[in-house]
């Protein structure tokens, strides 16, 4: 999470949108950033207006604009397992590798995920209890351009993003069936992804 005191923003960094790219290329404009632990990097909209925002407006007398990327779902599925296969997590818990996507995805859908396909959801992240976004301006994480745009505009500075943070590459087949439940899971997902086309 990167706050921009004097603009009246925050960037709220969901799960596998770029954030860390995001963050290397802006901490150095920002007033605050919250990059680590994890739990505070990608600290939900819920709690952020819960507890930081109010906080943030009483010391500046003023309302922050919440911002956010939103990623296509099963993309950002796909984005977990992928970096879960990566070397520094090979026989932890939190591991994918040696399981198909397909298998991966499974256990995502299952009542019980595994710790490695316990990810939630970005809906979850970016919405209240009845399913309503809490953010002011979302932006679509495969329109990057548009959020680029947006940043430069409000805070008057070229940006340029790294990569960084990359997942492994890998194949993310899957079943129709398997497609069909995720999407349904996803759905509030979906709405908010769409809705932004």
């Amino acid at each position: 999470m990167l706050i921009f005191w004097k603009e009246r923003l925050v960037f709220l960094a969901t799960t596998k949108t770029g954030s860390t790219a995001i963050e290397a290329a802006l901490q150095p404009l920002a007033h605050a950033a919250l990059t680590r632990p994890p739990e505070l990097k990608h600290l939900g909209a819920a709690r952020y207006r819960a507890h930081l925002g109010p906080m943030l407006e009483e010391l500046s007398g003023d309302r922050f604009t919440l911002i956010a990327l939103i990623r296509e779902p099963v993309d950002w599925l796909g984005s977990w397992y992928r970096y879960r296969t990566r070397d520094d997590l090979d026989g932890r818990e939190k591991s994918t590798r040696g399981k198909s996507f397909e298998e991966a995805a499974l256990d995502f859908l299952s009542d019980r995920p595994s710790p490695a396909m316990a990810v939630g959801s970005q809906a979850a992240q970016l919405c209240g209890d009845q399913g309503r976004p809490l953010v002011d301006r979302l932006f679509r994480y495969e329109d990057m351009g548009s959020f680029i745009d947006f940043l430069q505009d409000r805070l008057d500075f070229d940006i340029h993003l790294p990569r960084l943070n990359i997942s492994p590459s890998g194949d993310l087949g899957l079943t129709a069936p398997t497609r069909a439940r995720l999407e349904e899971r996803f759905s509030p997902d979906y709405a908010l992804w769409r809705a932004l086309g």
